[in-house]
């Protein structure tokens, strides 16, 4: 398969590779980021995992070059706004939740020491609550704002004690100062919301939210559902208009493919269409299955379907040692004319396991729409 390749982690270094995010500037150049995480990898004051490298490309992702790097800038979304490219997430692992702004094409980055310069809402010491967690999922602008969802993990223990929240700004606002920026409530997830036939789940919760905006002008955060043993199951929650309100029916669990792993959502402005690009399981093996990268549509954010697979594995592993040693995950992707740029976290060809990235992958799908 073709890609071009933006960072390669020695595996010896016990470092991997997460959180991609990409856009491509109003100049053409395509700028690129990921962090670190395993036993490894770089931590700071807390011990935590909070490095982010930066990447540019001027020949349209044929070629990468290592631009600088951000401290205490962690699981964060790139997203262009006023001339300017942001980048949105949290200080750390578990962190509080910050945002730094770039005027020059992401070689050099506003500090957040405050609340005037980005520090938008101040997480706990270590793991001590709020402990925000958030992935790059798509920063939206609907209705004169700019929203993005998080969670807290609260208290810290990965899987049904994720609260999902939303935070928003008005889009004319200083985006670095705090006072602009509005949360909604947290909402955890309530066991008692599984439908009984689904049977017992383990450690069933949701987490990285898309915020989305309905063919109605509503709004949700639609989530990432572990469903463990189940897959392909994620979980429709309403933002009031204000957003201010969180809320949840148990009807509104929706089958989505690959819903047990991360997915970003975005709408075609010229189609309408939803589009999300996924982990499509096809084994049974383990419902973690992430070596199949799946192109799938919904007209109206409910029912989904599967287009095209876009990556699979073709080292020749056996299909147990393939879903145990592969994973195409975590992808950031954008609109790019009539084309997909996207970016994904990569475990191939030497990786550990599936989730321990050694490979930060750039590619193109040329002329999606005639998929659709």
């Amino acid at each position: 398969m073709y890609w071009s390749e933006v960072k390669y982690q020695p595996e010896r270094t016990r470092t991997f590779l997460g959180s991609p995010s990409i856009v491509r500037l109003p100049d053409g150049v395509l700028l690129a980021t990921h962090d670190y995480f395993g036993p490894g990898c770089p931590r700071n004051h807390e011990g935590e995992e909070s490095l982010t490298s930066v990447y540019r490309s001027e020949d349209d992702g044929a070629t990468w070059q290592n631009a600088t790097h951000i401290m205490n800038c962690y699981w964060s979304t790139l997203f262009l706004h006023g001339g300017s490219v942001y980048i949105l997430g949290t200080s750390q692992q578990y962190g509080s939740i910050l945002i730094r702004r770039s005027d020059d094409g992401g070689f050099t980055w506003t500090h957040p020491a405050d609340e005037q310069t980005g520090i938008l809402f101040r997480g706990g010491f270590y793991h001590d609550p709020p402990n925000y967690h958030c992935a790059p999922v798509p920063v939206v602008f609907h209705n004169g704002r700019i929203w993005k969802a998080f969670e807290d993990l609260n208290p810290a223990q990965w899987g049904r004690y994720f609260h999902a929240c939303v935070i928003s700004a008005p889009d004319d606002s200083d985006l670095l100062d705090a006072a602009n920026w509005t949360m909604s409530n947290k909402l955890v997830f309530d066991p008692a919301w599984i439908p009984e036939d689904w049977g017992e789940l383990d450690n069933p919760g949701w987490l990285e939210g898309n915020v989305v905006v309905t063919p109605d002008g509503e709004l949700y955060d639609l989530l990432r559902f572990n469903s463990n043993p189940l897959v392909d199951k994620a979980a429709i929650v309403k933002l009031s208009a204000d957003g201010t309100q969180l809320s949840f029916d148990p009807a509104d669990f929706i089958d989505f493919p690959g819903g047990i792993t991360k997915f970003s959502i975005r709408r075609d402005p010229l189609t309408g269409l939803y589009l999300s690009l996924v982990n499509e399981y096809t084994q049974s093996i383990t419902p973690r299955q992430r070596n199949i990268l799946t192109l799938a549509v919904s007209e109206n954010l409910r029912d989904w379907r599967l287009v095209k697979r876009l990556m699979e594995d073709d080292t020749g592993l056996s299909p147990e040692d393939s879903v145990r040693l592969t994973g195409f995950q975590y992808v950031d992707w954008q609109f790019d004319g009539d084309d997909l740029i996207y970016l994904v976290r990569t475990a191939y060809r030497g990786a550990i396991r599936y989730h321990d990235s050694n490979r930060i992958i750039y590619r193109v799908l040329r002329n999606f729409r005639s998929l659709l």
